[in-house]
Order: C-alpha cells, then sequence, then structure tokens
C-alpha cells in the first residue's frame, strides 16, 4: 500500500516552510527505506515534534536523521527514538535534543542492532537524571566514544563520570568532553580490544568467501551491566556474536571473531536436523553438544583444511585440567580438534577412540547423541559433580549450542530468507460488499501485504453451513509476550527469558454446563442467602451515633422523653448515611496442565472436570454478586512456548460464549506458574479497582519439561507473587496437591493459600472462599 506525501497535506500545512521543503526533500529517499508504517511514523513523528515549539532545527534534524537510523537498525526504532526526545523536553535544552537526533544516525550505525539501540536510549534516559550537564559534551564526541567502547563501556564511562563529579558540574562538564585525565583514564580501562561493528563487512565477507553463501550476523552486548561477554550464540538463523572480543592468549580479536563466525557457520551447514532432548539430562545433553561442535568442525575442517589451525589455537587445556568436570570437558574438546595433543587420561582416550570410529558416520549428527550418552554414562566413574553454570568450555569462539536442541521445525527456506526483510503486512476492516466485489485474491498466503478482515463470519454460496473461518481458518496466535524469569541460584532476573503466547480456546457444548447446574442444584440454593447479602445495598443509615451527620429524630424524642421523667438521657442521638459498594475485581487462573487429566482415586471423573465445575459455579457466583471478574488458564512447554488461554476477560458478559469456552478446557503440556502469573498482572493493571484478587487453582507444584531443578520454578512463582503485590494485587492459590504444605506457604504466603484435602469438594469450597476473601 503506497503512501503519498499528498495524503498528508494538514500536517504539511502546519509544518513552517523550511521543515516542509526539508520534508519534501527527503521524502523520496525515506520511501526506500521506510514501508507505509514507518513513513506514517516518520511523519507523525514530525508533527508532534514540531508541537514542542523548540524551533525548526528540531524538526529538521528528525526529518534528515529518522531514514539514517531507521536504515541501520529497523523502523520499529524509530517510535521510541521520538518518545525519547518528547522525554528530554520537560528535562533539558531544545539544542541537546537536537543533538540526540543528530547523533542518533551515528549511533545506529556503530551499534548496528535495533535492540542494542533500544538500550542505548534507555541508557540516554537514564543518564540525563544522573548528569545533565554531561549530556552536551558526551553526544558531541559520540562517534570517538563509540568508536572506542561497546555499549556496556560507554555506560560504565559515563556512570563513572556523573557518580564522581556529582557536584562539580564545570569538572563534570570537562570529564564528558574528555578533557580531563580521569576521563581518559576511564576510556582507556574500558576500552576493548576489537569492536564488532568494525569488522563485521570483512566477516562477512570471508564467510562468503568459504560458503559461497550470505550469513546474517548480528552483536549481542553481553558486556551492558559487566565486562563479560556472553557467548556467541545462533537463534532465528542468525549468528549473534559479541559485540567486542578482547585479545586472548595472544590472538587477536579479529581472529577470535572469524573463529567464532566460522564455526557458527559450520552448525547452520552442517545441522540440518534437530536432535532431540527427551529424557536427557543436562550432563548428557553437555557432553552431546561437545561432539557435535567436533563433527562439525572435523566435517568443515575436509573442506577447509587452514580451519584447523584458527580453531586449535583456541584450545589451552592440558592434562593437569582434573579439578572439576568442566576441565575433562575441555580436554576432550581439544582431544578431538587436535590430534597432536597427547592426553592420557583413559575417559579422554575412549572419547577420541569413539569419534574415531564413527569417521564414515559423520554426516549424521545421531552420531553425536550415540557417543555423548555413551560417555556421559561413563564419567559417572569419575564422581565429579556437574554444574551447568560453571563447568563451561574455556573456548571463547564456541557457541553456546541452543541452535542444536531448541528449535521444534527445521525450516530450510527460513534459514536462506534469514535476513530479508518483507513489508509487514496492513489489516484493513471492510465490509460486506466491499470484501465480496473487490477483493483481489481469497487465497492468497501468508505473504499477502494487505489482509481485509470482515467483521462476521464469511459463508459459502453454497448452502454447506459452514463458514470459510471453519472450512479453511487457522487458530489465530497472538503476538509474543516476553516477560523476566528469577535465577535464585544467581539472585538475579534473566531478562526476556520467557515467551508467553495467547491463544483462543476451543468451545464446547453448553450441554455440559447446563448439567453442572443441574448437578449442584442444592449448593446454588444454599448459596442463595450469602450471594444476596453480599450484593451492595447502597445507601444504609448508622444510627444511635453521638458523632454524626444529622440527628436521629426517633432518638432525640427518646432522649427527650427520659430528659422530663428524670431519667438519664442516651446521648446518642446522630446518625450518619454511609454508601456500601464493592469496588474489587477477581481473575480466576487456571493450571491446565496434562496432570489434571489423571482422574480422582476412587472416581470416574478426571481433576479437569472438577476444575470445569469450580469454575462454573464461582463464575456464577461473581456474577449474581455483579463483581468484575475474568478467567484464565495456562500451560507450558518449555521457557519458550508458555501458552494462555482468556476464558472470559473483564470486558465481556458471562454469557454463552464464555460459558462454552469453560465447557471446552483441556488439559495438556506443563505449568510454568510465574510466567502466567505476570501476564495476568500485566492485564490486571489496566483494571481501575481498588481490591484486585489473582486466585490461582492448581493441581501441583510449578514445574516444565526444561527445568531439572525443582526449587528453580517455586522461587520465581514467588518472584512473580512479590511483583503482583507491588501492583496492589493479592493472589490467593487453591490448592489440589496433598503435599502442597512443603511449598505453597513459601510462594504465596502464609495465609493465602488453601489446600483442600477432599479434592471432591473443590466446587463446594471455591465459592465459599470468593465469599470469605471478598467480604
Amino acid at each position: 500500500m503506497a503512501v503519498h506525501l499528498e495524503d498528508y497535506a494538514e500536517l504539511l500545512e502546519s509544518l513552517p516552510d523550511a521543515c516542509r521543503h526539508a520534508l519534501q526533500d527527503e521524502w523520496v529517499e525515506a520511501t526506500k527505506i521506510l514501508s507505509a508504517r514507518g513513513l506514517d511514523n516518520y511523519l507523525k513523528g514530525a508533527g508532534v515534534l514540531d508541537r514542542l515549539g523548540r524551533g525548526t532545527d528540531l524538526v529538521q534534524n528528525w526529518i534528515s536523521a529518522a531514514p539514517l537510523v531507521a536504515r541501520e537498525v529497523g523502523e520499529d526504532s524509530l517510535p521510541e527514538l521520538a518518545q525519547t526526545a518528547l522525554g528530554f523536553a520537560s528535562r533539558t535544552s531544545g539544542a541537546v535534543i537536537e543533538l540526540l537526533l543528530s547523533s542518533a544516525p551515528i549511533a545506529a550505525k556503530r551499534l548496528a542492532d535495533g535492540t542494542l539501540f533500544g538500550n542505548y536510549l534507555q541508557f540516554l534516559n537514564h543518564l540525563i537524571g544522573q548528569a545533565p550537564r554531561g549530556m552536551r559534551p558526551m553526544l558531541d564526541n559520540l562517534d570517538t566514544l563509540l568508536g572506542q567502547l561497546t555499549l556496556g563501556g560507554l555506560r560504565r564511562w559515563a556512570l563513572w563520570g556523573a557518580h564522581a563529579h556529582r557536584t562539580d558540574y564545570a569538572a563534570q562538564i570537562e570529564y564528558f568532553n574528555l578533557a580531563s585525565k580521569d576521563s581518559q583514564a576511564m576510556l582507556q580501562k574500558e576500552r576493548k580490544g576489537t569492536l564488532f561493528v568494525d569488522v563485521q563487512r570483512r566477516i562477512n565477507m570471508y564467510l562468503r568467501a568459504l560458503w559461497a553463501r550470505d550469513f546474517f550476523m548480528r552483536p549481542t552486548s553481553g558486556d551492558f551491566e559487566t565486562r563479560e561477554g556472553y557467548r556467541p550464540f545462533i537463534e532465528g538463523y542468525f549468528l549473534h556474536l559479541p559485540d567486542a572480543f578482547d585479545d586472548v592468549a595472544g590472538i587477536n580479536g579479529v581472529a577470535l571473531y572469524r573463529a567464532a563466525a566460522a564455526h557458527c557457520a559450520a552448525h547452520l551447514v552442517e545441522t540440518t536436523a534437530p536432535l532431540s532432548a527427551e529424557h536427557l539430562n543436562a550432563l548428557q545433553r553437555a557432553l552431546i553438544g561437545i561432539i557435535e561442535d567436533a563433527r562439525v568442525e572435523t566435517l568443515t575442517i575436509r573442506r577447509f583444511p587452514g580451519l584447523k589451525q584458527l580453531w586449535a589455537q583456541c584450545h589451552t587445556a592440558t592434562p593437569e585440567w582434573r579439578g572439576s568436570a568442566g576441565d575433562y570437558f575441555n580436554r576432550l574438546a581439544r582431544a578431538l580438534l587436535d590430534e597432536r595433543y597427547l592426553d592420557p587420561d583413559p575417559w579422554i582416550a575412549r572419547g577420541r577412540a569413539l569419534f574415531a570410529e564413527a569417521h564414515d558416520r559423520l554426516s549424521s549428527n545421531q552420531v553425536s547423541w550415540d557417543i555423548g550418552v555413551t560417555l556421559a554414562h561413563e564419567f559417572k566413574d569419575k564422581h565429579l559433580p556437574y554444574h551447568p553454570r560453571t563447568d563451561l568450555l574455556n573456548a571463547p569462539y564456541r557457541d553456546d549450542n541452543r541452535y542444536l536442541w531448541e528449535f521444534e521445525e527445521f525450516d530450510h527456506e527460513a534459514a536462506m530468507a534469514a535476513g530479508y526483510d518483507t513489508p509487514r503486512q496492513v489489516r484493513r476492516q471492510v465490509g460486506l460488499m466491499e470484501m465480496v466485489n473487490h477483493i483481489d485474491s481469497e487465497l492468497a498466503g501468508d505473504d499477502a501485504q494487505e489482509i481485509w478482515v470482515l467483521g462476521t463470519e464469511l459463508f459459502p454460496y453454497e448452502d454447506g453451513g459452514k463458514s470459510y473461518n471453519e472450512l479453511e481458518g487457522r487458530e489465530p496466535v497472538s503476538n509474543p509476550f516476553h516477560y523476566a524469569e528469577w535465577d535464585y541460584q544467581i539472585q538475579l532476573e534473566r531478562p526476556a527469558w520467557v515467551t508467553v503466547v495467547e491463544k483462543r480456546p476451543k468451545p464446547g457444548s453448553l450441554v455440559l454446563i447446563d448439567e453442572i447446574a443441574a448437578r449442584h442444584r442444592r449448593l446454588i440454593a444454599q448459596m442463595k442467602f450469602l450471594l444476596d447479602a453480599m450484593q451492595p445495598q447502597g445507601v444504609t443509615r448508622l444510627r444511635k451515633l453521638e458523632d454524626g451527620d444529622e440527628i436521629d429524630l426517633n432518638a432525640a424524642i427518646a432522649s427527650t422523653i427520659d430528659l422530663r421523667m428524670g431519667l438519664q438521657p442516651d446521648p446518642r442521638t446522630m446518625m450518619r448515611s454511609m454508601r456500601k459498594i464493592r469496588d474489587i475485581s477477581i481473575m480466576v487462573l487456571l493450571d491446565l496442565s496434562e496432570s489434571t487429566n489423571e482422574s480422582v482415586t476412587g472416581q470416574d471423573y478426571t481433576v479437569l472436570d472438577l476444575t470445569r465445575e469450580a469454575a462454573v459455579l464461582l463464575a456464577d457466583a461473581i456474577y449474581k454478586v455483579g463483581d468484575p471478574f475474568a478467567i484464565h488458564g495456562f500451560c507450558s512447554d518449555g521457557r519458550h512456548d508458555v501458552e494462555y488461554y482468556r476464558f472470559k476477560d473483564f470486558s465481556q458478559p458471562y454469557n454463552d460464549v464464555a460459558k462454552a469456552r469453560l465447557a471446552g478446557m483441556s488439559g495438556k503440556l506443563s505449568t510454568r506458574m510465574g510466567a502466567a502469573v505476570r501476564h495476568a498482572t500485566q492485564d490486571f493493571r489496566q483494571q481501575r479497582s481498588a481490591r484486585k484478587l489473582l486466585l490461582v487453582i492448581t493441581d501441583g507444584e510449578p514445574a516444565d519439561v526444561d527445568v531439572r531443578d525443582p526449587q528453580y520454578l517455586r522461587y520465581d512463582t514467588r518472584k512473580a507473587v512479590e511483583e503482583a503485590k507491588r501492583q496492589g494485587i493479592t493472589t490467593y492459590c487453591m490448592t489440589l496437591d496433598p503435599r502442597a504444605d512443603q511449598y505453597v506457604s513459601r510462594i504465596f504466603g502464609a495465609r493465602n493459600y488453601m489446600v483442600v484435602d477432599q479434592v471432591a469438594r473443590l466446587p463446594e469450597k471455591l465459592p465459599l472462599l470468593y465469599a470469605g476473601l471478598t467480604r
């Protein structure tokens, strides 16, 4: 869908002449870089900055800088850049905002990644509160600074100067202007050996010369908070390399980049199918990864023998390394790569022998599985503990092997097309006649540039009784939501570690809901009076008060009579009118893991059936009281796939649609509870209620397929509950696990849980619990 400058005539008329001419001059180049959505953001950003009233230079800087930023890091960074400039408006002068915009292309080019550019803008937001007078000289010298420092180094250099010269403004300006000795000393301290952005083009050409194809690389800021860099990794068929490499043991940074890039490229070329992690422990996965590294390197060395020397110089393990499992792993990795390395250890020799026997079968990565599992079994004889977070390979070029395990469907076309951005799809709401008469192609695929959406379902001309959605539609999936996860062992949050995807629940039969109501007719009748008492009564009068808003005539007359009869009058002759209202929102979060499909002991129904009955009765009770409520559910299949279902939202009525969704709920997968609680908390924040109650119903402890430590997800869920409490949300857990006393109080608090010993009484207890918690 083309965007023409004339379509924004109203916005153009509001701009000064100089800005309008600048926009017309830049428009042709901008249309080559930006999509329709990006052009819209580009023009709106110019209009918003003009309304700041800080002069035309500010707007002209945006007009010239925004396309350059988009070309380097993508157009999705433009709204964040505009938002940062607007945020600066109340904190600094227009000249600094102009510098922010004019230097943004330099930062974008040096950082070369949208995520890093976003981190850079966040850093500026933080720095302007710490050292506002240092912002202008720093932006003046940004090209010099980013030419020598990574983003993490720039952040540490700037914050050191802000703290050291907090009250001495002259020294602060001198520091950020690179004119003081302290500034030069810190710059030298934080300076890294080789920056990724300086060698990216050379490494690209190096890989293309080897494999005659393109590989797409991105920097990752491993030292944003510390001086330690991330290990290289492969994700989405992109090679993610550290944004800087220091020289290591006489090996310069360029050689390390070549080694790391060639190793990752070898994985992409030689790994044509995933390895299943089913039933493997951490030790087995680590050793399979080492064998797989050796396999892809051996196959690559057969084609390019010179790479052997490049990789071998990075391995420094010796037979004296025997203190930990990681030492033996490093010795094994060197032994498999370098036949000249001598190692007397029998386990190392065994690994060499098994790998040599598979010399003719290295085309299949099943070899890595077989040898890795065998070596893991024999390694137990050494009686050394294995710690996944510390027993790592020391060779700095080796990746973390997530590519070997974490993708589920190997898509060769996606691998070849990675890095070639396609235009973003546009969705339009249209009417029935426009859909029927003007649609270009009703069979367009996922590559369609424009998708038309009809407000109601469309049925074929033939009388088939089913809509096109039912015949050919696919289940809609939301955009992914990324949340941090708490790692209790390192006492830090892993940012954007878990991915939550919302899926549409499948409807079931309403007959099932009617049967539940009929089965519990007596319980519903018993609760009628309790629910009636909970409903808000409007304005009520509190009588017999000594201090009130108005006179209680009946009490005043009685006191007067007592006074005339010579009796002591009652002084409580006032009353007050009070408005009794309920201002509470309730969200019910259901655990829909595979364990809910198990039958209740001695009964012919499952835990899921009881959960459904309890949810229906609770929903009916809340609906009668009138409190806003939502019912959601969740399950998980590893940290990358936490499925979230909305059976009823706060804004939706409790009608047949919501009841059908409750009837269709099913149990599957695992229970990553912390991510679900965070997602529910994020949704709950939109509710404007004085009290907010999150009611979690589960049949077991938090667990998932990719977590072996039972304490890990317990601590993460506890952290999520604490975060919800800081948002004003009370979290209460009703668990069906008879062993829950061992952990549930530490997660939710000593008074915020209930263990249902008799599972069959869940439908009865849940509405009563709601009544008790919301009185």
